[in-house]
C-alpha cells in the first residue's frame, strides 16, 4: 500500500477488516457530510466526521455523525474537562498530519485523546475519513474505538 495514508496503513498493519470508498465533493460544499454520504451510498447516520477541538487547552479528537453537531460541553465532560472549543485549523493539521476535509481519527501524527459519539456503536459498520479528501473507510466501530483508545460518550446533538 505504497500510496496509502497513515490511516489505511495502520488498518492494514493491524489486520482490521475495512473497505475504502472514494468520492468527489468539494470541501466547500454546503452540508458536506450529507453530500459525502450520498456520494458513497451510505446512510448519513453511519458517516462520521472527525473534529479537532481543544478541551481546557489540550487538543482532543471528537468523532460525531455528520447528521448532528458536536456538543462541546458534553465533549469536555467526557474527558474530565470544563471548556471545549474547535481547534485552530493550523493546529489541527499540524497535530494530525492531515488537511481539513481529510482528517482521519486513525494514524494521526500526534496521539490525541479521542472521544467517539456513542451512536457509532449502534451500527455494525461506520464510515470515517481515511486520511485524504475524497476517501472514506468503512470499518467496525469497535475497531475504531480500539485503535484510537477512544472514550465512547454521547457528544453529538441534533
Amino acid at each position: 500500500m505504497a500510496n496509502g495514508t497513515p490511516a489505511t496503513v495502520l488498518l492494514s498493519k493491524q489486520k482490521v477488516e475495512h473497505s475504502l470508498h472514494t468520492y468527489e465533493v468539494s470541501p466547500e460544499t454546503p452540508n458536506y457530510g450529507a453530500v459525502v454520504a450520498e456520494a458513497i451510498g451510505a446512510d448519513p447516520a453511519r458517516v462520521f466526521k472527525t473534529l479537532i477541538t481543544t478541551v481546557d487547552g489540550a487538543l482532543t479528537v471528537a468523532v460525531v455523525p455528520v447528521t448532528g453537531e458536536l456538543d462541546l460541553k458534553a465533549l469536555a465532560s467526557a474527558v474530565g474537562g470544563k471548556k471545549g472549543a474547535l481547534a485552530e485549523r493550523a493546529a489541527a493539521e499540524k497535530a494530525t498530519g492531515y488537511v481539513r476535509g481529510g482528517i482521519s481519527p486513525l494514524g494521526q501524527r500526534t496521539k490525541l485523546t479521542t472521544v467517539i459519539d456513542a451512536s457509532a456503536l449502534d451500527a455494525d459498520q461506520i464510515f470515517v475519513s481515511a486520511g485524504r479528501r475524497g476517501l472514506q473507510v468503512r470499518l467496525a466501530p469497535e475497531a475504531l474505538v480500539r485503535l484510537t483508545a477512544a472514550t465512547v460518550a454521547e457528544i453529538a446533538k441534533g
